[in-house]
């Protein structure tokens, strides 16, 4: 009944690791909504919330191909769970901070710098640890699952953190965060992951392996199309996201509630889409359903826009947020599924790296330049636009894909 999502939970180190990740997420989750509501209180300026969001993921773009080489060098768990302590202490630092009263946004900048960068050292190594803890014939629906709990996250996260904003501020939210942050380094401790045999050699060639991971990814013209697909999704509409607070606030007049509605929606979406995708249980198809997946989030972003420039319901807009929630993640799930798929294994981390940097980094980019646009066109013609480029985009890709499938689907 339940198809791949059983297969992939049978395995007991997946189990731990996929329950114990699903709650950090959560908390990953509610940091994002509390720091950028925390941002809009200190601010109110769409700007500021572009820069916040630049500067937690734009250490993604930085430090990720690095993180990865290093990764395959010395272990997932072990980077995994160093990244991860530093992180705990980081948020409770941050917590403690707000609650005290002394919180500014250039220390709310700081934070961000700081916990962006340890993410992008973690993350590769997160995601290839996937592959040590199932068999290749589960990797899809083990992946999906887990994309499934990051975005079921994204609906839970910022519902908690939402209700937490309007009854208690910022502070509280950091401080579960930073609780959340904690259970997941202990569990780490207890996982048993069967990861490539590591043969590192000196630590001065580090800079070529990192040259041949990048060469790697971008010869591959499977995984090249797929990053190509992952940079347009980056740059025109994941910054959606970070521009929900300000979209809130000066579009419909509403507050933290108006936010997590949205966001939760968003999130709604995506985690209904990775359900499916789990369930499924199979890579065959994935590459037209990534295309296609691209015409839908720009049709229903700008649909999104639309409802919010002609004075439309709050909830209709969300609506919309949740369709391209839904499409956002066929998109990025099935990109990471046909990676992680095609990849040799020992240059799995590397490739993954590349694919945090592109679908993760480049939002950064992109929220920096929309939240600038925002402020002379207005929100909703920003978004709009970022829609209407991806659908330029994506008649591009329609008869790449087809002549690409065989090699990305291979199962052997």
């Amino acid at each position: 009944m339940f198809g791949g999502i059983g297969r992939a939970l049978s395995h007991r180190d997946y189990l731990l690791y996929w329950s114990s990740n699903g709650i950090n997420t959560i908390g990953r989750w509610m940091y994002r909504i509390a720091v950028g509501w925390l941002t809009w209180e200190l601010t109110e300026s769409t700007t500021w919330l572009g820069i916040i969001a630049f500067a937690e993921s734009f250490p993604l773009v930085v430090f990720s191909v690095l993180a990865g080489a290093i990764a395959d060098r010395v272990g997932y768990i072990r980077i995994t769970l160093l990244a991860q302590t530093a992180t705990a202490i980081v948020a409770a630092a941050f917590a403690a901070m707000t609650l005290a009263g002394v919180i500014t946004i250039e220390l709310v900048l700081v934070s961000a710098l700081l916990i962006g960068s340890l993410e992008s050292l973690t993350t590769p190594a997160r995601m290839a640890l996937v592959h040590a803890l199932v068999p290749k014939q589960d990797l899809a629906p083990a992946i999906a699952l887990g994309s499934a709990t990051f975005n079921a996250a994204r609906f839970i996260g910022p519902a908690i953190a939402g209700a937490l904003l309007v009854w208690t501020g910022s502070g509280v939210v950091l401080a579960v965060v930073a609780i959340a942050f904690t259970q997941f380094c202990l569990t780490l401790l207890v996982i048993k992951a069967d990861e490539p045999e590591r043969n590192p050699g000196p630590w001065r060639d580090l800079t070529g392996d990192i040259v041949t991971g990048v060469r790697y990814g971008f010869r591959n013209p499977g995984i090249r199309f797929l990053l190509v697909m992952l940079a347009v999704t980056g740059l025109l509409i994941r910054p959606v996201i970070e521009l929900m607070p300000g979209f809130s606030a000066e579009v419909f007049d509403r507050g933290a509630d108006g936010l997590a509605i949205l966001m939760s929606t968003l999130g709604f979406g995506a985690m209904v889409s990775c359900i499916w995708i789990a369930q499924r249980g199979r890579t065959a198809g994935l590459t037209g359903l990534v295309t296609f997946s691209l015409f839908v989030q720009a049709t229903a972003l700008i649909l999104c826009a639309a409802a919010g420039y002609f004075g439309g319901s709050l909830w209709l807009s969300a609506g919309f947020l949740g369709v391209v929630g839904f499409a956002m993640l066929v998109g990025g799930v099935g990109s990471q599924t046909l990676m992680q798929n095609a990849v040799e294994s020992h240059m799995r981390a590397r490739v993954m790296s590349l694919f945090i940097m592109i679908s993760w980094g480049l939002p950064a980019f992109g929220a920096l330049a929309a939240g600038w646009i925002a402020n002379f066109a207005g929100l909703p013609v920003t978004i709009a636009a970022g829609g209407l480029l991806t659908i330029t985009l994506w008649l591009w890709a329609r008869p790449h894909a087809r002549k690409l499938e065989s090699d990305l689907e291979k199962t052997a």
